[in-house]
């Protein structure tokens, strides 16, 4: 005869075993947290010298040597990171990447270089090492800088920040938080030292770098500016004024390319030391958000 008692004791059984199952492997695979997410090599020497190692093979292309920033990736030097607040979070962003941004997964199960949880806190251990301890009070006046950069030093006539200004140089956005002060002064100072990245198309990884141009139309009109596309027929080029070309290279009489940045050359004469000190710490607050 059937024994609906027993079956009923025998699924309470399973179903608290099953239960109980379930919440020890929720457990087992839920994010680390507290001190699991400490890093283990916080302080060592040998540790950051082997991150060193790591981070140059790895992170260097777009962090720069020293990790102080590069043309892609931002400087990790500075004590206030834009997305990251401890260890934990840091070995988060490595492992896994960062989405909508150029920041690769580089864990074992992600699609960069697939560094093991002991090398990544080896490099967050080197990062720790290079950061910028003393106080990073700025020598410059942010609000001064922002009224110069959309005012008398015409900044935004050629470049964007937070959407703000002309399309001609590059978006300097987030600028601030990837080069660093120095940087920031030698682009002003001696712009085609070293070059920017180009403008930023969403279907590219990574912008073009920059190109002047000088084109010479068959009715005799000089177009000087940057290339946007180019392919073996056609070229567009935008002016500095914002104005767009779309020209057919068999039709020019002439078409030159030059690494020679079209940004004037801002002596002390035309803006003074502290005058760009103050840009620079408003570029570096605006990086930093």
């Amino acid at each position: 005869m059937f024994d609906r008692t027993g079956l009923a004791k025998s699924f309470t059984r399973w179903k608290a075993v099953t239960l109980t199952t379930v919440f020890l492997t929720s457990l087992l695979s839920a994010p680390r947290s507290g001190a699991d997410d400490r890093n283990p090599f916080a302080g060592d020497a040998k540790a950051a010298k082997a991150g060193e190692y790591q981070f140059r093979i790895n992170c260097a292309l777009c962090h720069g040597l020293g990790a102080k920033g590069g043309g892609r990736g931002p400087d990790l030097t500075r004590v206030v990171k834009k997305h990251t607040h401890n260890d934990a979070d840091m070995f988060q962003v490595i492992s896994n990447g960062i989405a909508g941004t150029a920041m690769p997964a580089n864990g074992t199960n992600g699609q960069g270089v697939g560094m093991t949880d002991e090398e990544i806190w080896q490099i967050i251990t080197y990062i720790r090492s290079q950061e910028v301890k003393a106080s990073a009070k700025s020598a410059g006046d942010e609000t001064h800088g922002k009224q110069l950069f959309y005012g008398d030093a015409n900044c935004s006539v050629c470049h964007m920040v937070e959407g703000k200004g002309g399309r001609f140089g590059p978006d300097l956005t987030s600028v601030g938080g990837s080069r660093t002060r120095e940087a920031l002064i030698e682009s002003v100072r001696n712009p085609s030292r070293r070059l920017a990245w180009g403008l930023t198309e969403a279907t590219k990884e990574f912008p073009q770098e920059y190109e002047s141009v000088t084109a010479v139309t068959a009715d005799g009109k000089k177009i000087r500016g940057v290339t946007l596309n180019e392919d073996s027929f056609s070229v567009q080029v935008m002016d500095m004024a914002g104005q767009i070309h779309l020209l057919e290279k068999d039709k020019l009489q002439s078409f030159q390319k030059s690494r020679e940045s079209m940004m004037p050359v801002y002596g002390t004469d035309t803006l003074g030391d502290q005058e760009l000190e103050d840009i620079v710490a408003f570029l570096v607050r605006v990086g930093a958000k």
